[in-house]
C-alpha cells in the first residue's frame, strides 16, 4: 500500500482506472488514451486491475468496473462507478490541474 500512497500523493491530478479484465477493460482503455493525450504531463493516468490488486481494491471498496477515481495531494476528489467519456474525464481533471 505504500506505493499506492506514493503515487496518489503527488501535486497534480491522478485518475485512476480501477478495472477488471471481466468486465471490458480495452473498453477504458482508449478513453484513458484520450485523456491521457489531451493532458500530457499534466496528469497521471493509471489502470490498475482488482483481480491482481484485491486487497487495493477491498481497500478503497471498489465493488463495480469500471471505477474511475482522481486524487490530487493524497486526497480523493473524485470518483463513480460507470463507464465514463473521455471529455467528461478531462473536464474533471482540468478542475484540479
Amino acid at each position: 500500500m505504500t506505493k499506492f500512497g506514493e503515487l496518489i500523493s503527488i501535486q497534480k491530478p491522478v485518475l485512476i482506472d480501477f478495472y477488471s479484465e471481466l468486465g471490458g477493460a480495452e473498453n477504458t482503455l482508449e478513453v484513458l488514451r484520450g485523456v491521457a493525450k489531451a493532458l500530457g504531463d499534466k496528469t497521471k493516468v493509471i489502470k490498475i486491475d482488482i483481480n491482481k490488486n484485491e486487497f487495493l481494491a477491498d481497500s478503497l471498496r471498489v465493488k463495480g468496473s469500471p471505477t474511475f477515481i482522481i486524487y490530487k495531494n493524497g486526497e480523493m476528489k473524485w470518483r463513480q462507478t460507470g463507464a465514463q467519456d473521455a471529455n467528461t474525464l478531462i473536464g474533471l481533471l482540468q478542475q484540479y490541474i
